[in-house]
């Protein structure tokens, strides 16, 4: 057996010793949120040609970032749809171009054939809002369609008999009329938005609809 000398095991057994405790790691820098998707220049171009043949008043938006995971891109600004909109500013097109229908060609309509009176006023509860989705932890950090104004929240409905007939007092209504409404203006925006959340969904959306053109194909 070979002996080593005490004098050169001592700064071998100190090499060992730090090579198990590894070069102290750099601190990590908080991974970047991927880039945000942009809708092409001819995908909002026909966007804006959709809502011209509609009769739909726009404004259009210019496109800004507004934050990491944040901004407006192929925005606009509703201006006139034909019923008086409340609390909500900028969307990207293609989810403006499926608000307006949906108002026009689904809640009006149901609104004089089920409930017997006029829409005059749809309420909104906003569209843009750099922020993360909310509700549920399985989504951690990930932003909210929110975040790219691709999303609109929607509260309630004010009829020209004076009704206002709103997600939090409604939804759960002893009016079968009334429960009728809603299961029918919610079927058309699953048809028309591809992502539906409802008070049905979880306690996050107990007093609104979130309309989101996402193509997920998520209805609740």
């Amino acid at each position: 057996m070979v002996r080593v000398p005490l004098s050169l095991a001592l700064p071998i057994l100190g090499a060992v010793l730090l090579s198990g405790c590894g070069r102290p790691d750099r601190p990590t820098q908080p991974a970047s949120r991927p880039e945000p998707y942009r809708p092409p220049v001819r995908e909002t171009a026909q966007c804006e040609a959709d809502l011209r043949r509609e009769g739909v008043a726009y404004r259009r938006l210019p496109d800004k970032e507004l934050g990491p995971g944040c901004g407006l891109y192929g925005a606009v600004q509703l201006t006139d749809i034909g019923v008086p909109v409340t609390g909500v500013t900028a969307m990207r097109c293609g989810n403006a171009r499926a608000f307006a229908g949906w108002v026009r060609n689904a809640v009006a309509p149901a609104a004089w054939q089920i409930l017997g009176s006029q829409l005059v006023k749809v309420e909104g509860m906003g569209s843009y809002a750099c922020r993360n989705i909310v509700g549920t932890t399985r989504m951690g950090d990930r932003r909210s369609g929110h975040a790219l104004a691709n999303a609109v929240d929607v509260g309630g409905f004010v009829l020209k008999d004076g009704r206002r007939i709103t997600l939090l007092n409604d939804w759960y209504s002893s009016d079968p009329r009334i429960r009728q409404f809603w299961t029918t203006i919610r079927a058309s925006a699953c048809r028309r938005f591809g992502t539906v959340l409802s008070p049905d969904y979880n306690a996050a959306h107990r007093n609104h609809l979130h309309l989101e053109d996402d193509n997920a194909r998520f209805c609740r």
